[in-house]
């Protein structure tokens, strides 16, 4: 069985099926396959003994690029890897180019598929990671989706009822498998628990124009004013800063990519996070943290319904700030299945189909 990762985000969520797998003793051999998209230390490796995940056993090295590049070459790596070393089941986790590649080129060699954190829709139609997602879900032989609602959907878009479970959100697995850990490595110097708030910010629809980069530095700089913000500076992002000859605006501190563990802590700290990570929302709901998606809509509405989760706009930034440190913020709601056992549900599902 090849668990495939292509980037950053698909670790903590393979991470739950992969600890979830010995005590199921399922006759199905985990192997990490790592299709190189995202490759540097920061971005990848230094999160996998940090997950307690292995070296990948496969490594094809291919490079992120444009979405045509990444998912082309993808493809045509995996094929040729699996035309030789066939696997009985092919898990991919997300919505990423090397995600997409990998369904797709496992579904032409005849091969099972199953899509960890199936079901997810945000509405807009254009966007990469919407066209990834439902591409995905519309090859994948299993779909486990993180929450009721989402197994909802696909059975309702025609997906068998035999091929969908609900499974859980996996991220939650990884977060409570760690959480101690990542707090007790502590805070950089001159942060205090609940003294600022922290900043991601890595899709293309924020990043990649530069007129929308800029609206969200102004309202960053001005929330900043109200709380010191951090933050972990995404490669892509950076580089469509210099692009732009853009700067990050005063009360920003900027670091490097985090590793799982300290972005964790950094996370697990903060008095409130703006980001535009579905993964990062999920955490933040499961924390109880007040999290400003800055996007106009989101694949995880049940974080809104939640109530930990607002979308705001660049120009809102400031005044959903003044609300968090007024406390006009609602206590985040239970969502079923995020109990941390996701990875538990998913090898129980493998279990039940082999039994069958």
């Amino acid at each position: 069985m090849h668990l495939v990762a292509a980037a950053r985000p698909n670790l903590p969520k393979l991470a739950a099926l992969w600890h979830a797998l010995p005590p199921a003793r399922l006759p199905l051999r985990p192997v990490l396959l790592h299709t190189g998209q995202h490759q540097d230390p920061a971005m990848f490796g230094d999160h996998l003994a940090e997950l307690g995940l292995p070296a990948p056993e496969i490594a094809l090295g291919v490079p992120g690029g444009n979405h045509a590049e990444t998912t082309g070459r993808t493809m045509m790596a995996l094929h040729a890897a699996w035309a030789g070393r066939r696997p009985a089941l092919v898990v991919v986790a997300g919505d990423v180019d090397g995600s997409l590649a990998a369904a797709l080129a496992a579904r032409k060699l005849g091969l099972p598929v199953a899509h960890l954190e199936a079901g997810l829709r945000g509405g807009e139609a254009d966007m990469p990671e919407e066209i990834n997602r439902r591409a995905i879900d519309a090859v994948a032989t299993l779909l486990w989706a993180p929450d009721e609602g989402s197994a909802a959907r696909l059975l309702a878009e025609g997906a068998p009822p035999a091929a969908v479970r609900a499974v859980g959100n996996a991220m939650i697995d990884t977060l409570r498998r760690n959480l101690d850990a990542a707090r007790a490595r502590g805070l950089p110097d001159g942060l205090a628990p609940g003294g600022y708030g922290l900043v991601t910010l890595h899709r293309a629809g924020n990043v990649d124009d530069p007129a929308r980069l800029a609206a969200l530095l102004r309202g960053l700089g001005l929330a900043a004013r109200r709380l010191p913000l951090v933050w972990p500076r995404h490669p892509r992002t950076a580089a469509r800063m210099a692009r732009a000859g853009l700067a990050p605006p005063p009360g920003l501190r900027v670091l490097p990519p985090q590793p799982y563990l300290a972005f964790l802590g950094l996370l697990a700290g903060a008095r409130l996070v703006a980001t535009d990570s579905g993964g990062v929302q999920e955490e933040a709901t499961a924390l109880d943290l007040p999290c400003l998606t800055l996007r106009p809509s989101t694949e995880r509405p049940v974080t809104l319904a939640a109530g930990s989760s607002r979308l705001v706009t660049p120009a809102g930034l400031p005044d959903a700030v003044a609300a968090v440190l007024a406390g006009d913020w609602p206590r985040a709601r239970p969502i079923p299945l995020w109990d941390g056992a996701a990875g538990p549900r998913m090898a129980a599902h493998l279990a039940e189909l082999l039994r069958r």
